[in-house]
């Protein structure tokens, strides 16, 4: 486990994909938050989510 502290539950409820504008679930494992509708898993760097879809990686089917 990092030492990357929890993101805020109160971010993460105001948070949509930038790509589909739908909700994102939030992985503790990979300190990620995830578009399953586009298929994206976006950084979270230092505390700060990452919402360029450059920067997402691709989730495996």
């Amino acid at each position: 486990m990092s030492d990357t502290p929890p993101l805020d539950s109160r971010l993460l409820s105001v948070l949509v994909c930038p790509v589909t504008k739908g909700p994102l679930t939030y992985n503790t494992e990979t300190n990620e938050l995830i578009s399953k509708k586009a298929g994206l898993a976006f950084p979270i760097r230092d505390g700060i989510p990452i919402m360029l879809p450059d920067e997402a990686r691709r989730l495996e089917s």
